[in-house]
């Protein structure tokens, strides 16, 4: 089924070596996704998996044969490389031997198709890739209708960006788009945007959070910014006790949208 590579000098390869670069990315609108985990929840998902790279002497579990078929069985393209080849294209400390180049897809927000009482994720500037995937975790963990980032430092899809998110972001809708165009978009859905910020006395547990909602964070740095804080029908706190001022974003995010969760529930 698989065909068998051994030289670096393959052209898929170094089509492979070549999607380390986001400008690459960009370009050829692929990207890596490297695991087990990430690579069954892209191949459930709406994902074309172009190449899939496989590497059977680093395989760490029973399951990837009936994963390699199923890949195969939509097309795409299976080879087998030896481990020195894996690993030098492998983003991992302890690769798993699976490995593959799929097509970007890209959603708007008018492919968005929301219940009555939407539960909205939105992520202004994110820089850290790590950051951005947790959030996509826990936006799938709550069960959120979709996560949607403004303003974009983080690429999407940075093999980081997948790895932190478990291949989460291929089970919850995400849309890239402007400040802008959201501010318009939500006027018209009627959601309401909460902002995280601790310039508020109201505490995150004390809002209403049962509507329709976009919960809205901001960089690492400085937060939501002031266009934000300015649309914000709500403006919620985390309680700071100690001598940090403010949680890292990802840990904001959790505990605010546990608690949409939970008051929801």
């Amino acid at each position: 089924m698989a065909q068998l590579i051994t030289s670096s000098q393959n052209r898929y390869i170094k089509q492979a070596n070549q999607l380390k670069k986001r400008s690459h990315r960009d370009k050829c609108q692929e990207f890596l996704i490297e695991g087990f985990r990430e690579l069954s929840r892209a191949a459930t998902g709406q994902v074309h998996i172009e190449i899939l790279f496989i590497c059977p002497s680093l395989f760490l579990g029973e399951n990837e044969d009936k994963l390699i078929q199923k890949i195969a069985d939509k097309q795409a393209l299976v080879l087998e490389i030896p481990e020195f080849l894996f690993k030098k294209l492998s983003f991992r400390d302890r690769p798993d031997g699976l490995l593959a180049i799929a097509k970007q897809r890209h959603l708007t927000l008018g492919d968005l198709v929301l219940p009555e009482n939407a539960l909205l994720v939105v992520a202004e500037a994110i820089e850290k890739p790590g950051n951005l995937g947790t959030i996509l975790r826990t936006s799938d963990g709550v069960g959120a209708d979709a996560l949607i980032i403004v303003d974009r430092c983080t690429d999407l899809f940075n093999p980081n960006v997948v790895r932190a998110s478990v291949g989460t972001c291929f089970t919850i809708p995400v849309v890239e788009t402007s400040s802008e165009e959201l501010f318009s978009w939500l006027e018209e859905k009627k959601i309401d945007i909460v902002a995280t910020t601790p310039h508020c006395d109201l505490v995150y547990t004390k809002a209403d959070l049962r509507r329709s909602i976009a919960i809205a964070l901001g960089t690492e740095q400085y937060g939501l910014s002031e266009k934000w804080l300015d649309k914000a029908k709500i403006k919620v706190n985390i309680p700071m006790n100690g001598v940090a001022d403010s949680l890292n974003v990802a840990m904001a995010a959790t505990l605010c949208l546990y608690e949409a969760l939970r008051q929801r529930n």
